[in-house]
């Protein structure tokens, strides 16, 4: 329960299933909808990293209609909270509204005192709704008994994309009294998950984890020598691939150009990036979304399309370029095939094409200076609000959350209240803290790099697909017999009288490095990739006669041919 209202955690029902059944006409159960909310009813947040299509919804739903009091849902996307506040109309799920800079403020102001008077269950806002004070006022009075973060690998910093307001809900968090979290998302990494637990302060964490696995879903790479070749070969797929499907690519230029040059094979193609007025975009998504009435075969789109979108008969998604990360390649992957039936996922593959996001990783730093400023303008005066902050640094809106960001890490500063910053040290010196901040850029900057340096394994990998990218997000399975690799046979690694003192695929830790999987062997050479420092080449025997690797599981030799 709310800390706020000072009761007891409320009663564990009977049967979840019966309030489900009467809710939502759920049958059964999917898996881990049932443990996440018993934790959640044991006085636990909670972290449910759950597939598509495994009902994440469901869990806030049940949960809020047994524990009095409102329901706040935090949503990245307008277009997704109206869609979930509209299935929650009913009176029987104690209705819902949206808050967010499309609503008139009549429309506000009429759901805010819903919410008080408790004649409303849920209100759906976005991060930057709860910047706003009078949001935030509103909120505390109603007292929220649980807060419902949906989306939540946002939170974690994916590039040049990463919105900074996602960092100040554990402020919201803390001033609206830690009601229970829940935090809602299909795809996230070991990492990352931490990464949510630590910027939702989340307390006494429970996590419960789904099946990564999509085995309906096919996994392959092309390889290309040129930039024409790869397109070449690109429109060639989706000309032969079962319709309808997806098209991915890094930029506004090369959606408009992919797009043109389907529509000149005679293919029904719509376009989506940020480019495009806002009904542009919204006609576009329609159409796709009712292919099977528009004859529209084919979507373009960037990475600005996909999330909240359950069309549940897309029969492939192709990348034209690489992601950042495998965790938003798994999760655009993810968007085929949800009704279980054969889906495809290609990924168009270049070394050259990993440059630009080599680059991003390198933009975006805080200059020291500003950071020094930041650093001066809070030890001068212990507590300032992001109004004061802006006009005595100068900082953007996106800077300063970036700064109070990195300075919260480096243990300098803290949220007293969202968006008021109070020293977190006795003596703030501002030469000491830009320094802290600028090594913990360059730790971020590193993370990047093997992030993407994880891309380029799967890019170049010669074993199963599948294998390597579920292990990337903690998982085992043998290999697939559903990707490319697979279907031309997999490489003999490490066979003859090579020695091999630990399994492939089995976890290590390394004395510098830290934790990685073993890809596999090639002569005394064993390449392993650490979850930190990215793909290594290490000299097997000499690693094991001095100590320096061992098995993950506590024994210092796993195999040995």
């Amino acid at each position: 329960m709310n800390a706020t209202r000072g009761a007891a955690l409320v009663k564990k029902p009977r049967s979840f299933l019966a309030t489900a059944r009467r809710l939502l006409g759920i049958e059964t159960f999917r898996p881990g909808q049932e443990p996440a909310l018993e934790a959640l009813f044991e006085g636990h947040d909670v972290l449910a990293v759950l597939p598509t299509g495994s009902g994440k919804s469901a869990i806030y739903q049940i949960a809020a209609s047994l524990i009095p009091g409102p329901t706040v849902v935090v949503s990245p996307l307008i277009a997704l909270q109206r869609d979930q506040a509209e299935r929650l109309q009913d009176e029987a799920r104690g209705g819902a509204a949206v808050v967010n800079s499309s609503v008139a403020s009549a429309k506000r102001e009429a759901a805010f005192e819903g919410l008080e008077q408790e004649d409303l269950e849920f209100i759906f806002l976005a991060p930057e709704q709860l910047h706003r004070p009078d949001v935030l006022e509103h909120l505390i009075e109603a007292k929220p008994s649980l807060f419902v973060v949906d989306e939540a690998h946002c939170i974690s910093e994916w590039g040049h994309d990463f919105r900074p307001e996602y960092l100040r809900l554990a402020a919201t968090i803390e001033a609206l009294g830690h009601p229970r979290v829940l935090a809602l998302t299909a795809t996230a990494s070991l990492r990352v998950r931490e990464e949510i637990l630590e910027r939702l302060n989340m307390r006494d964490p429970k996590v419960i984890a789904g099946e990564m696995d999509r085995p309906n879903i096919w996994l392959g790479v092309r390889m290309a020598r040129s930039a024409r070749e790869k397109r070449r070969r690109l429109l060639e797929a989706v000309e032969k691939a079962e319709k309808p499907g997806i098209v991915y690519a890094a930029s506004r230029r090369q959606v408009e150009e992919i797009a043109d040059e389907l529509e000149d094979r005679g293919l029904s193609v719509r376009r989506y990036h940020g480019g495009m007025n806002k009904g542009e975009r919204e006609a576009a998504q329609t159409d796709f979304m009712g292919s099977a009435q528009s004859g529209v075969q084919v979507m373009v789109a960037t990475s600005a399309f996909g999330m909240g979108i359950d069309k549940p008969d897309v029969r492939f998604v192709i990348h034209n370029d690489v992601t950042p990360s495998l965790d938003a390649y798994y999760q655009q992957v993810g968007r085929a095939g949800r009704d279980g039936e054969p889906a495809r996922a290609i990924l168009f593959f270049r070394r050259e094409d990993l440059g630009l996001h080599k680059f991003f990783a390198a933009s975006g730093h805080l200059r020291r200076r500003d950071v020094e400023r930041f650093a001066e303008a809070v030890a001068e005066r212990s507590e300032l609000d992001e109004r004061e902050l802006r006009e005595r640094t100068g900082l953007s809106h996106s800077r300063l959350m970036k700064a109070t960001a990195e300075l919260e890490d480096a243990g300098v500063v803290f949220q007293s209240a969202p968006g008021v910053i109070r020293s977190a040290v006795r003596r703030l010196d501002p030469a000491s803290a830009a320094d802290a901040v600028i090594e913990h850029e360059e730790q971020h900057h590193q993370h990047l790099l093997d992030r993407l340096e994880r891309v380029r394994v799967y890019g170049e990998l010669r074993d199963c697909r599948r294998q390597y990218l579920l292990e990337y997000f903690g998982e085992n399975c043998p290999p697939c017999g559903r990707c490319d690799n697979c279907d031309h046979g997999l490489p003999q690694l490490g066979s003859g009288t090579v020695e091999q003192p630990f399994r492939v695929k089995s976890r290590v830790i390394h004395d510098k490095f830290g934790k990685g999987v073993v890809m596999g062997y090639r002569g005394n050479q064993m390449t392993v990739v650490f979850d930190e420092a990215g793909e290594k080449m290490l000299d097997a025997a000499f690693a094991v006669e001095r100590g320096l690797l061992r098995s993950a599981n506590g024994s210092a030799r796993s195999s040995r041919t």
